[in-house]
């Protein structure tokens, strides 16, 4: 599976829709995702790919890691895969 297969899989699941409503323009608020479920989401996807997020949960628009939608959190995702291979 991959990278952005499994990230929309995490997604859907907090946001309780399939993986098919799921688009990579979505943002979370359009899932309706809030807050927590945004934390748990990032903990799930931490615990999958075995990588740190660095997310500030308390103000997300400080962090280095774009969640505005689905594909900016794929893209940093595999950013963050590569960086740790080295």
């Amino acid at each position: 599976m991959s990278v952005q297969d499994k990230v929309i899989e995490i997604i859907a699941e907090q946001a309780v829709l399939e993986p098919s409503d799921v688009a990579l323009t979505s943002t979370l608020e359009d899932l309706g995702i809030d807050s927590l479920g945004l934390v748990e989401s990032i903990f799930a996807i931490e615990e999958e790919f075995d990588i740190s997020i660095p997310f500030n949960a308390n103000d997300p628009t400080e962090s280095d890691f774009d969640i505005s939608n689905v594909q900016s959190i794929i893209t940093g995702i595999d950013r963050l895969i590569a960086d740790q291979k080295g």
